[in-house]
């Protein structure tokens, strides 16, 4: 227990409406270990805010249990939550004054040094641009000072709600670097995103989850594992080379991508029917790849019954 920061056991969220009853968490069993930065994934609506909001005690949960930093919440949440800092909707701070003005004031209101202002500024890239009129950011600028919002606390666990949405490339770049630097400087962050290619660059562990139910879960090098086959390239005929490999026994798909645990017996299968190599290279699986193989034939992203509470 002491080596995770957030856990849950048989967590379960149950909307009720006229139109029925929909379940938005299934029995969820989430670990995020200490240290580094946790992906949590998923589609659209499928769980990961309400999760979210029921660890922040902004929605009760229907059954199960839940611990923030080794404490039962949402019973003990007072007693940890100035450790915790979250971005979950959009950051509310005044149009008219600077970034760094909004910080300031931000200090003063839940009592922190303002000392702690130029490092969170200095630690999510605005200096130079804290003077500027909020209303002047761009996007990914914006979210940057939300995230420097939650460092004003010097928290141990910085929870962070699809970040990159709506941004550019430049701004899911500057994001991402930020959440890297954030997860080397010793506080765990749990990053929410459907967008599993831009997490895999950042995080070092992660739980999939669809329907609200727990797919998988583990370091990231792990769950995609070492590799999903070879790349076959010959200088002569494909459609040739792919009929040896399928006579021989070997699973082919249309690019010439061969299911082998030998590479020897690729190379020499061709061979044999007198087809050489240009290259056999290795085929890594991202976490996109092990998602969509996780949720074949399974029907994600239903509407959401509460938009807010579940993306």
């Amino acid at each position: 227990m002491s080596e995770l920061v957030i856990e849950t056991r048989g967590l379960r969220k149950v909307y009720r409406s006229r139109r029925g009853t929909r379940v938005a968490v299934r029995d969820l069993d989430l670990a995020v270990p200490a240290g580094g930065v946790h992906g949590f994934l998923g589609p659209n609506g499928s769980g990961k805010t309400t999760t979210i909001r029921m660890l922040l005690g902004l929605s009760s949960a229907s059954a199960g249990a839940m611990s923030v930093l080794g404490e039962p919440v949402p019973q003990r949440l007072p007693a940890v939550i100035d450790r915790v800092g979250a971005v979950v909707e959009n950051p509310k701070f005044s149009p008219n004054l600077s970034g760094r003005r909004n910080l300031d004031l931000l200090a003063r209101t839940i009592g922190v040094p303002s000392s702690r202002v130029g490092k969170a500024i200095e630690t999510v890239g605005l200096q130079g641009r804290d003077g500027d009129r909020f209303r002047g950011y761009s996007l990914g600028m914006k979210q940057r000072l939300a995230i420097a919002a939650t460092l004003l606390k010097d928290p141990t666990l910085l929870i962070l709600d699809e970040p990159t949405n709506g941004l550019d490339p430049a701004g899911i770049a500057e994001i991402r670097e930020t959440i890297r630097d954030l997860g080397e400087s010793g506080v765990t962050v749990l990053l929410s995103s459907h967008i599993l290619a831009e997490v895999q660059q950042v995080c070092s562990s992660a739980t999939i989850i669809g329907q609200g139910r727990l797919l998988a879960t583990g370091r990231v090098d792990e769950l995609v594992g070492t590799s999903s086959g070879h790349r076959v390239v010959v200088p002569g005929d494909p459609d040739a080379a792919r009929q040896v490999l399928q006579a021989a026994g070997f699973n082919v798909d249309d690019e010439l991508v061969v299911q082998a645990d030998r590479p020897e017996d690729v190379t020499k299968a061709l061979g044999a029917a007198g087809i050489w190599l240009s290259s056999l290279t290795p085929v890594r699986r991202d976490l996109e790849s092990v998602f969509l193989e996780l949720t074949a034939g399974t029907a994600l992203g239903e509407s959401p019954a509460t938009p807010q509470e579940e993306r």
